[in-house]
């Protein structure tokens, strides 16, 4: 055998062993598309449309009074999947969550649904797609790396506690970074939960609630976005005194 042929077996070789690593991802590929589409294109997007919710609250509240536990069970495990797949029902569920549940049973199930659809979205990301972005513009991504590295905890949670920041897009980018698992999961649950309170607070009067879209006002926003900014300042104030420091020395 020559060192060319040599060269070639051990390429294809390596290629074999990329296909056999790579295919568990094209399944999972495959598998949330469809369950996406089937989302939208079946009939089963209608029952979480919010008309559809509302008119249905009172039947549910039957069903959580016979049997709480199972329902909960239910309502969590539905909620997660929404979270994880980014579906467009989140907010919707989150208000029916105050309806059936009240504020603080509502607030701990939704609030535990949601870290768990998050992360597990986040740990989507970062499998099926992080190696080979940062493989393609690692170089070019160092300077947001490093930053992840040093501050992306305060970052998330500013961007989690802004609601026109779509969580998807969170959840996605996140994942292509090299914020720790724990980092993210630990600062998504504290980032979101004031918000997760307040839909499942206006939840418990949702025959009052147009739309989902209703609930935060531009005050409501504002407040939460500067709540999320405060420590992000503070961090920064941190890193800056030091430095000043050693420049007057």
């Amino acid at each position: 055998m020559t060192m060319t042929d040599a060269s070639d077996s051990h390429t294809n070789s390596t290629r074999r062993r990329k296909s056999l690593h790579s295919w568990p991802r094209y399944v999972l590929i495959l598998l949330v598309i469809a369950v996406v589409v089937g989302f939208y294109f079946t009939e089963l997007r209608e029952y979480f449309r919010w008309e559809s919710l509302q008119a249905n609250v009172d039947t549910w509240r039957t069903q959580v009074a016979q049997n709480l536990v199972t329902t909960v069970a239910v309502f969590f495990l539905v909620y997660a999947i929404i979270t994880t797949l980014s579906l467009p029902a989140a907010a919707a569920m989150t208000l029916l969550a105050g309806a059936l549940f009240g504020r603080l049973l509502g607030t701990v199930v939704v609030s535990a649904a949601s870290t768990l659809g998050a992360t597990l979205a986040f740990l989507g990301s970062r499998y099926l797609f992080r190696d080979w972005v940062q493989a393609r513009y690692g170089d070019r991504l160092r300077g947001i790396n490093e930053g992840i590295e040093r501050d992306g905890a305060y970052y998330l949670f500013m961007l989690r506690l802004v609601p026109l920041v779509p969580f998807f897009l969170i959840n996605l980018g996140m994942g292509l970074t090299p914020i720790g698992v724990r980092a993210y999961t630990l600062t998504s649950w504290l980032g979101m939960l004031g918000g997760t309170f307040l839909y499942v607070n206006a939840g418990t009067a949702i025959a009052t609630i147009k739309s989902p879209g209703d609930v935060l006002s531009s005050t409501v926003l504002v407040s939460l976005a500067a709540l999320g900014i405060v420590p992000l300042l503070i961090r920064k104030l941190v890193q800056w005194r030091p430095r000043s420091r050693r420049m007057s020395a």
